[in-house]
């Protein structure tokens, strides 16, 4: 683009003339030298050669001057090859570091490239002059194209953001942030030129309504901003003081349809004072040098100089004129549509502003009272205002201030007056400024709901670092923290695509969670408290001043990593925060005064109720405002103590700020962004200069630094395949072979070649990525073999020609000597006579003349032969091509034939590519129109979605006002000290509730039904203040007495600090003992919380131990009952410490309460603190004697273990013994079970329905298991509150901590139902063998058919029953998925903390997997876990008679209450002997912190130790002068020395080892601390508090715990420092903090691997509960029909898969009665006793059945196994028979024990059945608690509203349930007391079966019990009665001790503790080893 003469050229202030930078002399230049950058004071950095190395230091020689410097090795940077230099993108850097980047962006500078690429970045630098690249032509330039296109430009990135915008309908955002000066509104002025330019609408539509074009409007509203909200400063001289976010709005087809303006701390203190050579505002100059006579006379105008508020009078700006700025700013008020009479109220207010500034006030001589000695100056304020003078003079001398119910005029003192008038100026602007930008923004919305996406400008000011920062820094850098992490995920995001797409394995960092810890650190809420929680908090309270916020801060935040206090008492700086630019020092000077802005009520409501309808207007929200008199306590330093507090309802700055803010950030997340790095060359304003230390603090403070940082940890240089192989191939010369080869292959074979380090690239599909650097080393390796090729190419030619020149020299020489000879022969001849003769006769010889004439012929005839031999050649070559052209012809035609076919099946081939074509293109062509018609919807769904925006605007400010009017209530009805903690928690819910309304303002439309329900909720809890406020008049009239009571006190106090002014200095030495006196208290109730946490937390590393006992125990087949008793007992002991925990939180409020009563005196707050000392006490020694019972009771059951395994190695060699007597017998039998298979297949006929109904209900049970883990992914967060729901079943009330509830209760939890799994299961095999054996004993059952035919009917109906719930489920699984569908819309509204989990995800479906592995192992190992199968069914029994009998022992209660009592007290010994145990481990932690102080100790002495050897080794190596005397001393020496080095380098790494192992312990025990720290912290917070923490929760559950783990992880850095005296160096604690991060991070990953864990088991667990309910009925049916028919006994065998082993079984019976009957009457009635012990278990499985639940894919399993096992018992049946003939005795005895026990037993089933009364109870209770909280859950989140109704309906469904089966309990009673004597027999070939099909398998051991019984008479008979007599001791007076030795128990009649029977009854049945028979 070539310029006119005399005009710039703009292209060479945008292109870069690259012949420059390809010089190859540069090239070899920069690869001869070694060239890098070495540190230098003056530039920055200064490129040097690398000369020499010495060990860690460098010898560098200067490029510039040639000085030579030895650097150290650290400070080296590299330098990039010259073809990088001036690079448009710094991100292309091979070698990314500070220097290069600030070399790249000087060079581009000085060349006039002011605008640099840097990855997501445009980097501005500021040119300080006028360049032409902003023209009209400039513009069309950079429209239309792409980024890559064109040269760096704020155009290009205008274009980017408004092409990406149309394209993909995406919002986008332009951020621009800087130094002031750098040139923020320059570059969006650019950016709103470009876009009022390119989407210019005066094209296509206008709006004739409105003057003025919209883009001129826009274009106007900046000079109008500017004159009101900048002002000149020493670095800019248009400085915006505030910041802004301006919002474009386009249409569909890319249209400006309207905008809008945000603003953000505006700097109202510049109206009323300014530093030296600064101004105020533009406006007050404006309106001072350009108003006319008229209007200086209607506004009271002055000189510059009779204005306070202009402290330096007046100040020109060069090249500006303020006369000719007013008139443009007058202009754009007309063009933007504002009226005259708005225009002149502005200025009315601006004139007020000034007059405000010369109201002045005198001291009266006897008080310190105010009076304005002149009131001119008052009334012209009050005519521009339109108050009363006499009123405005009452309101600022004595304004009226409410006391108690009445007011009171108190007077003002000099000082408070000029506070409150300055105070009135700036709000007065402030509220100007604010009502001048919403005017712009309604002359600007045109939108009318059509804006279909918008491009949003922030022009925001930076980070700033001053040697000392104020409030408003804070606000600045807190939100450059908040745009830095936005742009540190965006370049997250863009990285991961990118990697995404070209395939590239690599972990992704989320480099946006860097920055949390410091965002939490200033925003955080609650646990603990940020800067600004704690500065809104201390603004409530009335004698808060900056220094209680300090310490307050420095209290809750002291440990923080990103927080540090003042090293030295005497700093100015009262804190320090470390953000991501650096550590920024705040003092915190009126902070408070600040934040909350206070000003004079009675002044304001005279503005208020103004003549002037303008000033009104402005102060129509004087009701928010906070009085003067409400600060009195913070201010007393300034202004006395002349004012009371009143806690009033007021919104802080603070509040405020964090809301928009929290309201930007929103919608810059929504948007996709566009950043903008503004930067100040030099504070000199010059052009061309640029200071390099300026540059790299702004490069810093800006984040493009941290930009860089993000991009070295991944593969920031990338080239596509072909340059790669072009460029490089010259390094790998035969690594590819000739021929094409694909270009990814060609790369693959080029790396392998170069032997590159596999982390330094990865191969994509079209690039390959490097490393940082890699491409650097490549041009080095690949310049020096360019060199080499061009050296031997020269060495070749440089031969050659020598070679040439030596030839010609040759034949010259060999010419001169043949001249020589023949001049010397002539000059012989010369004077010889004859020669002469001879010379003269020779011409006239004839014969001379015929030999030349025969020569001529001669020659004649030679051209003639070789013309013909020419011509012959000639013909003979044509002949040969004549031949070869006939050839070629032949050749020819046979391609054309082969052609015309090819081409024939060409064009046949092409029609049909046609057809397909057209065929092709009408598909096409269809989805083209489904494409626009979906299009058209989605446009239509777009208008839809602005206008339900619009719709959500709406009732939002119906919201806002109602949110005034409850303010406006509760100002009302709160006064003075009448705000209580209650109130004050109220209100901060209700702020919680409207940000997060503000922030999810554009999810889906089911955010209008939560908004409308929210105010319905807030009317109500109006209503509800209104009833309180009655209630609390009673208490006023107290407090006002009391506030009385302290106004004397205050004014007695005034008098007393007017005398001690003189004793400060003493006050101030007393103030800092006291100080360092509070901060040794704070440090002892630090070691004394430590101490309690530890012993917390130890107390869970032994429940982790515990754990590991029961997988010992389950391996070794132990007692799994007495440790379901232990889990209980554990449950219990944690409510009581729960209930404890809730006692102290109570007490700790009351202590808070007194607390907040007595602030005014340091003596209370050391007797608050010695009270908290004694309760810590108290209950660390509450905790050691808890942990010392608990030791014990691990000990014993330490000791139960042992004694079982002895046993249970005992019961495995019998049962190898009898196994293969046992296999000898099933031989014989298996013939005779054949013959029975006919009778089998006769009898599967009879109950082919109910097959066919079992398998439908089976289809449909896998179908909704299906469904089930489909939507498991889409459920997580619905998963997780059912995971809540769950434990408060379990727990009841005790919510402990997550992190404790998760790593303790999870995993016993999960124990407790892979037990009851195995149950379950086992039960069912029970009920199997029972169903085969009835086929022998049908005769003896023919008598009850006709009650069974009636309980046949009532299964009927149950089951039909039970296929109504069945479709209940599949309709509430339809409603589910729907559910999903709504809330794919609330997933997509968390999809950004999706992302920041993925990580967290992977990591915990990887440790799933890992867990359905060993879930599969413990499936192997559950076989030989069902020796407990007898105890089970004991305990199942007794639970069965205990529901059966509900209904008649109600009456009991008082009894129960007993027995609960009872069990209680054997629940806290339990705990004791728990707590025991917990001691016994916090000795072992005290023992592991002291072996890692050792070894770090040790590890100390080794490095010093190697550092001396180094040091001495370096000695001789230097020393090594006399190369031939010491040389082979030293190497001798050296050899040691490395083997020295070797050996401390292992014991280091041993070291190293024992740390991690004992820091992984020791934050093991931190998780616990901190979960119990979290507990308390919970407890002291209100009801309402906690609900909205969980509605929170899911999203912020990750981070809490790592910033809680963060903060508990510092605490104890810190005192491990203080512990060793700081003798550790700052490596060895980096080494520790990054241990600590990796246990962390693997702490964290075992919590949310037990989430998983026990959200799969919840699941299992619900669809078991399901397939529960289907095979109860299945079961009852079956078992009823079994009962009356054999046919549907043989259906039932059907029904589970194992119909021929049934058969074989049955007939096997049918033998057995035949040869029992024929062997002896003795055996029949040895049955028939056999039979009748059996009777009370079979009723107790029936009615377990009933209410238990199982698996039913397992189930199907496992009878499958009995079945088979029931085989191999038949046959070894009639060995045992023998066997039983000699147990005929001792089974008589066992008859009478059975009469006598029968009585017992069920005095004893009816005891113990009401015990289970309180049981149900607690459970109705738990449902009817977890109702409301569903109910609160539908509230709290319209998206899982659903899932909470449903889970309501199943737990109603299971109420329901229960009190069905309590009305059938009687029926069932009488049937099993009808079918004892059947059931009985049926029990002992169950627990046969049973046995052998443990045997059978891994987990036969329960066999052998029965095997013993069969054949070893005399042991079986032991084991049965001592089964009885334990039933026995449980109904009478018998003392007895049990086998395992736990404890002497002494049961009286029916009170009976169950968990101790059956305990004992289990040992007695696991422990096979069968006790002496008791008498």
């Amino acid at each position: 683009m070539a310029q006119r003469s005399g005009q710039e050229d703009p292209e060479r202030y945008l292109f870069v003339d690259r012949a420059v930078i390809y010089n190859p002399a540069t090239q070899a230049d920069w690869t001869a030298k070694k060239l890098v950058w070495i540190p230098s004071e003056r530039h920055g950095f200064e490129a040097a050669s690398i000369k020499e190395e010495k060990g860690d230091e460098v010898l560098v020689e200067l490029a510039e001057n040639g000085k030579k410097a030895l650097v150290n090795k650290d400070d080296i940077q590299k330098m990039n090859p010259p073809k990088f230099s001036k690079v448009e993108d710094m991100a292309e850097l091979t070698c990314l570091n500070e220097a290069s980047v600030l070399h790249n962006l000087k060079d581009r500078y000085y060349s006039g490239l002011i605008y640099t690429y840097s990855g997501l970045f445009c980097v501005v630098i500021n040119p300080y002059k006028n360049l032409p690249i902003y023209s009209e032509n400039i513009i069309e330039m950079y429209r239309g194209k792409k980024r890559h296109e064109m040269p760096p430009h704020i155009y290009a990135i205008s274009e980017s953001a408004y092409r990406c915008m149309l394209q993909d309908r995406e919002d986008q955002s332009i951020l621009c942030t800087g130094e002031s000066g750098a040139g923020k509104t320059e570059n969006t002025k650019k950016v709103i030129q470009y876009l009022a330019h390119v989407a210019s609408s005066h094209k296509g539509r206008k709006d004739h309504n409105i003057p003025g074009e919209l883009e001129r409007q826009l274009l106007q509203a900046n000079p109008i901003l500017e004159s009101f909200g900048n002002a000149k400063t020493v670095k800019n001289d248009n400085s915006s003081r505030f910041g802004k976010f301006i919002r474009i709005n386009f249409d569909v087809t890319g249209y400006i349809v309207g905008a809008n303006i945000e603003t953000y701390l505006l700097e109202k203190s510049r109206a009323v004072r300014q530093a030296k050579d600064e101004r105020t505002f533009h406006i007050f100059y404006q309106l001072l040098a350009g108003a006319g006579e008229h209007l200086k006379s209607d506004l009271l105008l002055e000189g510059f100089n009779n204005y306070r508020f202009l402290s330096n009078g007046y100040i020109p700006i060069p090249g500006q004129q303020d006369k000719d700025n007013f008139q443009e700013t007058m202009e754009a008020m007309h063009i933007m549509g504002f009226s005259h009479d708005e225009i002149l109220s502005m200025l009315k207010v601006v004139s007020s502003v000034l007059q405000f500034g010369n109201i002045s006030f005198k001291k009266e001589r006897n008080t310190d009272q105010a009076s304005m000695p002149e009131n001119t100056v008052a009334q012209k304020l009050c005519h521009l205002l339109g108050m009363n003078v006499m009123e405005f003079t009452r309101a600022i001398l004595t304004p009226r201030i409410k006391v108690g119910r009445d007011y009171v005029q108190k007077a003002q003192t000099k000082e408070q007056a000029d506070f409150a008038v300055e105070a009135l100026a700036k709000a007065t602007y402030e509220r100007l400024f604010r009502w001048l930008v919403h005017r712009i923004n309604k002359a600007l919305d045109r939108t009318k709901r059509q804006g279909a996406s918008f491009i949003g400008i922030l022009d925001i000011a930076g980070f700033e670092i001053f040697e000392l920062n104020s409030f408003e820094q804070l606000c600045i850098n807190y939100t450059n923290e908040k745009l830095q992490q936005l742009f540190n995920h965006t370049m997250f995001i863009l990285e991961q695509e990118e990697y995404q797409r070209e395939g590239i394995e690599w972990n992704f960092i989320d480099f946006g969670l860097d920055l949390q810890p410091c965002i939490d650190l200033i925003e955080r809420p609650a646990n603990p408290p940020g800067v600004l929680a704690l500065l809104d908090e201390e603004c409530w309270f009335p004698k808060a001043t900056d220094k209680t916020f300090v310490e307050k801060l420095v209290q809750e935040q002291g440990t923080h990593s990103k927080f540090q206090k003042p090293r030295q008492l005497k700093d100015k700086a009262d804190f320090c925060i470390i953000h991501y630019a650096g550590k920024v020092d705040y003092k915190a000077d009126e902070w408070l005064m600040k934040n909350m802005d206070p000003l004079n009520d009675n002044v304001a409501t005279l503005l208020h109720q103004s003549s002037d309808k303008f000033v009104a207007e402005l102060w129509k929200d004087v009701d928010r405002i906070v009085g003067l008199d409400q600060v009195t306590g913070i201010t007393e330093t300034a202004f006395g103590s002349a004012y009371k507090t009143k806690k009033g309802m007021f919104r802080t700055v603070g509040q405020l700020y964090k809301e928009s803010l929290t309201k930007l950030m929103a919608t810059l997340r929504n948007t996709n962004p566009n950043f903008v790095r503004c930067i100040i060359p030099n504070h000199e304003k010059r052009a061309g200069k640029l200071d390099p230390h300026l540059v790299l603090d702004q490069l810093r403070c800006n984040g493009v630094l941290e930009g860089i940082r993000i991009c070295r940890q991944g593969f920031p240089n990338r080239i596509v395949f072909q340059e790669f192989r072009q460029r490089y191939e010259i390094l790998t010369p035969n690594a590819i072979p000739k021929g094409f080869m694909d270009g990814k292959q060609a790369c693959e074979r080029m790396i392998r070649a170069l032997e590159l380090d596999p982390n330094l690239y990865r191969i994509g599909q079209s690039k390959i990525f490097f490393r940082a650097g890699v491409l650097a080393h490549l041009e080095e390796e690949r310049d020096l073999k360019i060199t080499d090729i061009i050296i031997f190419f020269q060495a070749v030619c440089r031969g050659y020609l020598a070679r040439k020149a030596f030839a010609k020299k040759q034949q010259q020489l060999s010419a001169l000597k043949i001249l020589q000879r023949n001049c010397a022969a002539y000059l012989k001849l010369r004077h010889w006579q004859w020669w002469r003769v001879f010379t003269k006769v020779k011409p006239l010889l004839q014969v001379t003349r015929q030999e030349e004439e025969l020569q001529a012929k001669d020659e004649e005839l030679m051209k003639v032969k070789e013309k013909q031999t020419k011509v012959e050649a000639e013909l003979e070559e044509m002949e040969r091509k004549h031949q070869q052209l006939l050839e070629e012809k032949n050749i020819l035609a046979e391609q054309l034939q082969a052609e015309t076919e090819l081409f024939a099946e060409a064009e046949e081939m092409r029609a049909r590519l046609a057809a397909k074509k057209q065929e092709l293109e009408e598909i096409l062509h269809d989805l083209e129109s489904r494409v626009e018609e979906e299009e058209e919807r989605n446009q239509i769904l777009q208008n839809e979605k602005k206008k339900m925006q619009g719709h959500i605007q709406d009732l939002e400010e119906q919201l806002d006002e109602e949110e005034g009017a409850r303010q406006k209530l509760q100002l009302e009805k709160v006064t003075a000290e009448a705000k209580i903690k209650k109130m004050e928690e109220e209100i901060l819910l209700l702020e919680d509730q409207n940000s997060k309304f503000l922030k999810e303002k554009k999810l889906m439309e089911d955010r209008i039904a939560e908004c409308t329900s929210q105010l319905a909720e807030e009317e109500e809890k109006a209503k509800n203040l209104a009833k309180l406020k009655n209630k609390q008049e009673m208490m006023i009239t107290d407090l006002e007495e009391r506030l009385k009571k302290e106004e004397k006190t205050r004014q007695e106090l005034e008098k007393a600090k007017r005398k001690l002014d003189g004793e400060t200095t003493d006050l101030q030495d007393q103030i800092a003992e006291l100080q360092a006196q509070i901060e040794e208290l704070k440090i002892q109730l630090a070691k004394k919380e430590e101490e309690l946490q530890a012993a917390l937390a130890r107390g869970d590393e032994e429940a982790v131990q515990k754990n590991n006992a029961l997988k010992v125990i389950r391996e070794l087949q132990a007692q799994i009952a007495e440790l379901q008793e232990d889990l209980e007992s554990e449950k219990a002991s944690r409510n009581k410490a729960e209930k404890q925990k809730r006692d102290l939180s109570e007490e700790l409020e009351a202590l808070k309460t007194e607390l907040e009563d007595t602030l005014d005196t340091t003596a209370a707050q050391q007797e608050l603190r010695t009270k908290r000392e004694q309760e810590v006490a108290e209950l660390k020694k509450a905790i050691e004697e808890e942990t010392k019972n608990h030791e014990a009771q691990i000990q014993e059951i330490r000791q139960r273990h042992a004694t079982a395994l002895e046993e249970l190695s005992e019961q495995l060699e019998q049962a190898k013994r009898f196994k293969a007597n046992l296999e000898k017998n099933k031989q014989g039998l298996e013939s005779d079970n054949k013959e029975l298979a006919c009778e089998v297949k006769v009898l599967q006929q009879v109950k082919a329905e109910s097959e066919h109904k079992r398998k439908k209900l089976d289809a449909q049970v896998q179908e909704l298991t299906a469904k089930v883990t489909e939507g498991e992914r889409l459920r997580v967060e619905l998963a997780e509150k059912a995971n809540k729901l769950q434990n408060e079943l379990d727990n009841v009330s005790s919510l402990l901590e997550e992190a404790e509830k998760k790593g303790i209760k999870f995993a016993k939890d999960a124990a407790s139902l892979e037990s009851q799994l195995q149950d379950t299961q086992e039960l069912l095999q029970e009920e199997t063998r029972q169903k085969l054996n009835l086929s022998s004993r049908i005769r003896q059952l023919e008598e009850e058919k006709n009650n069974l035919q009636e309980q046949q009917e009532e299964e009927e109906e149950a089951r039909k029953n039970l296929e109504k719930q069945m479709l209940a489920l599949q309709s509430q699984l339809a409603d589910a998925k729907k559910k999903v569908d709504d809330d794919l819309g609330t997933i997509e509204g968390l999809e950004e903390n999706k992302k920041k989990l993925l990580k967290d995800m992977e990591s915990l479906s990887q440790r799933l997997e890992e867990k359905a592995i060993a879930y599969d192992k413990l499936e192997k190992t559950k076989n030989r876990l069902q020796q407990e199968l007898d105890d089970l069914m004991v305990d199942l029994d007794h639970q069965r008679q205990i529901v059966s009998n509900l209904e008649k022992k109600q009456k009991k209660f008082d009894q129960m209450l007993a027995e609960e009592k009872n069990i209680s007290a054997r629940y806290a010994e339990e705990r004791d002997r728990a707590e025991a145990e917990a001691r016994e481990k916090e000795t072992k932690a005290l023992s592991l912190a002291r072996a890692l102080e050792e070894a770090l100790e040790a590890k100390e002495e080794f490095e010093r130790q190697n550092k001396q050897l180094r040091a001495d080794m370096e000695d001789l190596m230097s020393s090594k002068d006399d190369v031939g005397k010491n040389v082979h001393e030293l190497e001798k020496s050296k050899r040691t020395l490395e083997q020295q080095v070797e050996e401390m380098r292992t014991q280091l790494e041993e070291l190293e080892d024992e740390l991690q192992a004992t820091e992984d312990a020791k934050l093991r025990l931190e998780v616990n601390m901190q979960a119990m720290k979290a507990q308390f912290e919970r407890d002291l917070q209100a009801r309402d508090e906690q609900n909205e923490e969980k509605k929170r929760m899911l999203v912020k559950q990750v981070r809490e715990l790592e910033a809680e783990l963060e903060d508990e992880r510092k605490q104890r850095a810190l005192a491990v420092a203080a512990k060793k005296k700081m003798e550790m160096d700052l490596k060895d604690l980096e080494g520790q903090i990054e241990a600590a991060n990796k246990a962390r991070d693997e702490a964290i990953k075992q919590l949310r691997k037990l989430q998983a864990q026990m959200k799969d088991y919840q699941r299992e667990l619900e669809e078991a509960r399901a397939s529960r309910d289907e095979i109860f009925a299945q079961s009852k049916e079956s078992e009823k029909k079994l009962k009356g028919l054999e046919a549907e006994i043989l259906q039932l065998q059907e029904e589970f898969a194992a119909s021929e082993r049934a058969r074989r079984h049955a007939e096997q019976e049918r033998d057995e009665l035949a040869d029992e009957i024929a062997n002896s009457a003795s055996g029949k009635s040895a049955l028939l006793d056999e039979k009748r012990r059996l009777e009370a278990r079979i009723a107790q499985l029936e009615e377990e059945l009933e209410e238990e639940q199982s698996n039913m894919e397992l189930l199907n399993e496992r009878f499958r196994k009995t079945t088979l096992q029931v085989d191999t018992l038949n046959s070894e049946l009639a060995g045992e028979r023998s066997a039983a003939q000699k147990s005929e005795n001792a089974r008589q005895q066992l008859e009478r024990q059975n009469k006598e026990l029968k009585a017992k037993l069920q005095e004893l089933e009816g005891s113990v059945k009401s015990k289970f009364k309180a049981t149900i109870s607690t459970l109705e209770a738990k449902i009817v608690q977890l109702e409301e909280q569903l109910e609160q859950e539908a509230k709290e989140r319209a998206a899982a509203n659903k899932l909470v109704r449903r889970t309501e309906k199943k737990l109603k469904e299971v109420f329901m349930q229960v009190e069905d089966e309590r009305r059938h309990a009687d029926q069932y009673k009488e049937q099993m007391e009808k079918a004892n004597a059947r059931m009985k027999q049926l029990k002992r070939q169950l627990e046969e079966a049973e046995e052998e099909a443990t045997r059978a398998n891994a987990s036969r051991r329960k066999l052998q019990r029965e095997l013993d019984d069969a054949t070893e008479a005399n042991e079986g008979l032991s084991r049965e009665v001592s089964t009885l007599k334990n039933r026995l001791r449980r109904g009478g007076p018998i003392t007895f001790s049990s086998r395992s030795g736990r404890r002497q128990l002494h049961i009286e009649g029916a009170s009976l503790e169950l968990s101790d029977d059956d305990a004992e009854s289990k040992g007695s049945d696991v422990n096979e080893a069968p006790p002496a028979p008791a008498e």
